[in-house]
């Protein structure tokens, strides 16, 4: 299991570094450094890297395959999240949803989308059991 010295790393494309800094504080991720073809932020947590390289920007994103994101394993987490970015008129890809209802993994999720088209999943589960 993931002990408290341990942060996930993830790299991703961006097309402007300034709408990604822009996008990612709005979310409340806090700018750790910042390169003249990169930014790292603290995504709740873990660590994302935006690096500089337009030409990799996915044009037409689908929500499956590609995606990351967060698991919420507190409601209130989620909920609260999910009102900063209404109320920071965040883009969003897909609005909050219920997924596999009904069923033991039913969970709640939406999508943001950042400046260079990534997409950003956040969910909880009704079964924390299910996360994994």
């Amino acid at each position: 299991m993931r002990d408290i010295n341990k942060v996930f790393h993830l790299a991703i494309p961006c097309k402007d570094l300034d709408e990604t800094v822009s996008f990612y504080e709005g979310l409340g991720c806090q700018l750790a450094r910042r390169y003249d073809d990169r930014v790292t932020f603290n995504f709740f947590g873990d660590q994302v890297v935006c690096h500089l390289n337009p030409e990799s920007v996915d044009e037409s994103p689908k929500m499956y395959p590609r995606h990351f994101g967060v698991t919420f394993t507190n409601r209130q987490e989620f909920n609260e999240t999910l009102k900063w970015a209404e109320d920071n008129n965040l883009p969003f890809f897909q609005k909050e949803m219920v997924r596999f209802k009904g069923r033991q993994e039913e969970h709640v999720t939406f999508f943001l989308i950042d400046p260079a088209n990534n997409l950003l999943e956040f969910k909880w589960y009704h079964d924390n059991s299910m996360i994994y």
